[in-house]
């Protein structure tokens, strides 16, 4: 692995780690209602700092926080035309799956390629570290293919792998 793409994961994993510090925090405008304040936005004072990591300008990852809930933003490097097609052909296949992956977000934020969500209920359930594991081993997975994708039966066999082991791997990360 590159010392770059050693040292943006660990910033993100780092990062990550001092981010998911959720708490329960109910709506403040609809009584019994707990909405991921990232995603509502009603209350400026529950939303902390946004966080935007670049290994270049085509690989950023922006981890906005607020009280009760977490989202992650990956833009991924697509270098060709055949990598953005790859790309796009495999996130809509994840999308598709997003129930199967819990923290997965149907659509990303505007400008990225995906993004994961994690709300104090996740942090309950599952365990914080193998959660951030499973989205620094997505985001390796992923960049690694990218750079591979002259072999493109490789690709697609890694990519068939992913979708088939990812999914069932939530069973390890629940407690």
């Amino acid at each position: 692995m590159a010392t770059s793409l050693r040292l943006y994961l660990t910033c993100i994993r780092n990062t990550l780690e001092a981010s998911l510090c959720l708490q329960n925090f109910p709506c403040q405008e609809v009584e019994r209602h707990n909405k991921p304040e990232v995603e509502m936005k009603t209350s400026p004072e529950l939303l902390l700092n946004s966080i935007l990591i670049c290994r270049n300008e085509a690989e950023k990852c922006l981890i906005e926080t607020s009280i009760n809930s977490l989202r992650i933003s990956l833009k991924v490097k697509q270098a060709d035309e055949l990598e953005n097609i790859l790309t796009k052909k495999f996130l809509r296949f994840l999308s598709m799956r997003a129930e199967a992956f819990q923290v997965l977000r149907r659509k990303p934020v505007q400008g990225y390629d995906i993004s994961f969500l994690i709300t104090n209920f996740h942090c309950e359930e599952m365990q914080k570290r193998k959660l951030i594991d499973f989205i620094v081993q997505f985001m390796e997975v992923k960049i690694m293919a990218g750079h591979m994708h002259m072999a493109i039966p490789c690709y697609l066999v890694m990519v068939y792998m992913l979708s088939r082991l990812t999914a069932p791997g939530w069973e390890d990360v629940i407690i």
